[in-house]
């Protein structure tokens, strides 16, 4: 009978631990509790990264074959510039951006002042410098500008590789007249990642008091301005007839790829009044493949000038 009793009293004193321990746990969080602390911690951190971040953020598009939706305005990128390096390109990137990583296919959006040809040439250039895809396109010239948008599609065997989108155009003699490129990466499969144009937008040479068909005399043509080099490659300055035969030439030669003053003269010899292409242009060393016409040209600026005796 002892025995029992001491049996039931251990057994009284283990059901009142018990009862103790359950009454002093914590209350278990709601449902929906947990949830919740997630996401109001994602939003502050990516309140804190935008707080810090100050570039565009790339878009992501992505990879559904559905059509792009059209647009209806065009983009108004506010990147900064260096100094004196306010107008825009003849042949002006609006997106892609440089750098972005791009599949087939490419959605290029531009604003183009075309030659007087009024014929520009668009080109997608592999790492080597081997064309993927071409298009020729009539654009009515517009000083001012003209929107065109471009599918480029393309295919490369490799995973990814470097490459470059040209846009070229001439004037009514064949000289060439304008061309910019913007260094992209291509891949086979995967999203697109876009970057924005930045400072890409602004044409890279700028000639003090220089006007379309101003008058120069007594066989010599002096040119003072700012160039921002695409590399550092030298920037050729040339003076070619309406026969496409450059009369005079100049070499430029850059530290680094930084804005850089510039002053030089052509000098040349005419008999009588002559319209000549001022050009200036900057070749791309990593291109293996050249073109037969554009060679391997990265940027050419031109602007006609009036050759007097």
């Amino acid at each position: 009978m002892k025995n029992k009793i001491l049996v039931l009293a251990a057994l009284l004193g283990l059901l009142s631990a018990c009862s103790q321990s359950i009454e002093s746990s914590p209350t278990p969080f709601p449902p929906d509790h947990l949830p919740t602390v997630v996401a109001l911690t994602g939003q502050a951190a990516f309140a804190t990264a935008d707080a810090l971040t100050q570039s565009v953020t790339p878009t992501i598009v992505s990879t559904s074959t559905e059509p792009p939706i059209p647009l209806t305005e065009i983009p108004s990128p506010t990147p900064t510039f260096a100094a004196g390096f306010t107008d825009f390109a003849q042949i002006r990137f609006l997106t892609p951006g440089p750098a972005s990583s791009l599949i087939s296919p490419i959605n290029l959006q531009m604003e183009l002042v075309s030659g007087e040809s009024e014929v520009v040439q668009v080109d997608l250039l592999g790492e080597d410098g081997r064309v993927l895809y071409r298009d020729l396109e009539k654009v009515t010239r517009n000083v001012k500008g003209i929107f065109r948008r471009f599918d480029l599609k393309f295919e490369i065997r490799a995973v990814s590789e470097a490459g470059y989108i040209r846009v070229s155009s001439k004037d009514d003699f064949g000289r060439l007249q304008a061309l910019n490129t913007m260094p992209v990466l291509l891949y086979s499969v995967g999203s697109a990642q876009i970057n924005p144009p930045g400072n890409m937008i602004y044409e890279r040479v700028m000639v003090e008091g220089l006007k379309e068909k101003a008058d120069f005399y007594a066989g010599e043509v002096n040119l003072k301005g700012r160039i921002w080099p695409f590399n550092d490659q030298p920037m050729i300055v040339e003076l070619v007839l309406p026969n496409g035969s450059p009369i005079s030439t100049r070499i430029l030669d850059f530290n680094g790829i930084d804005t850089q003053p510039f002053e030089t003269s052509l000098p040349y010899k005419v008999t009588e009044p002559a319209m000549a292409r001022l050009t200036f242009r900057q070749d791309n060393p990593l291109l293996s493949v050249t073109d037969s016409e554009l060679q391997k040209y990265i940027y050419v600026y031109s602007i006609e000038i009036m050759l007097n005796p």
